[in-house]
């Protein structure tokens, strides 16, 4: 008589099947930011061209005229906008840069605290690279002072880069999209508040978000592929 057949491992089974689902997730999470990569990257392109060869100043006039009709309707506005612009500046980067990796490294989460470290020293690096290499003075007409050169901008990149980072881990720690939307608003707001204050032009803002999302990804990009060869190995 045949030898009878055990029946398939269950474990084994389940397990198979968790790893099928991740190694979709992951192909599926590396499409999706390899085509957004591409959108930011050719975003930050096209307005190169527009500033600084076509030297077109249709949407920084049309940007700046919102602004101006936003602060001429609601004056009461702008000491708020210069709260939230602190926000994104070097006095509290500096500080948040620290103190949350600490925190992050605290609490047990050492790669996480690793990976916001190098967002952000990366991101400051990167920023200041591009702004000697375009070389564009601020607008003349801002509200307040504001030293150093304009395109792309300081707070828009960088508060992608701090600000998008730690929404990124809120989703991969535990799933809490509501909280990294709100980051993502934050941001973004902080990079408008720049535009309301005229010390940057619409076009610094908008390069900013696009540098600082692609130098997110690019760098997400590489913590998994370091992880993957370290479990690997």
């Amino acid at each position: 008589m045949p030898a009878p057949v055990a029946p398939p491992d269950s474990s084994s089974s389940t397990t198979a099947t968790k790893a099928a689902g991740l190694a979709g997730l992951l192909t599926a999470e590396a499409i999706a930011g390899g085509m957004l990569f591409v959108l930011a990257f050719g975003l930050f392109f096209y307005l190169t061209r527009v500033v600084f060869r076509e030297h077109s100043q249709v949407f920084d006039n049309w940007g700046f005229a919102q602004m101006d009709a936003l602060r001429a309707a609601h004056p009461w506005l702008t000491p708020w906008v210069l709260r939230l612009t602190f926000f994104g500046s070097v006095r509290f980067f500096v500080p948040a840069s620290l103190l949350a990796p600490y925190l992050l490294y605290r609490r047990g989460y050492g790669r996480y605290a690793v990976e916001l470290l190098i967002s952000m020293g990366g991101g400051f690096i990167l920023n200041e690279l591009l702004k000697f290499w375009f070389h564009r003075d601020r607008p003349t007409t801002a509200l307040i002072y504001q030293y150093g050169l304009s395109f792309p901008s300081g707070h828009a990149m960088m508060s992608m880069a701090y600000y998008g980072c730690l929404a990124w881990l809120a989703v991969q720690h535990g799933g809490r999209w509501g909280w990294a939307i709100l980051l993502v608003i934050w941001a973004l707001l902080i990079g408008c508040s720049r535009m309301y204050l005229h010390v940057h032009y619409p076009t610094d803002v908008v390069a900013g978000f696009a540098a600082g999302t692609a130098w997110l990804l690019l760098l997400r990009a590489g913590v998994e592929l370091f992880w993957k060869q370290k479990k690997s190995l």
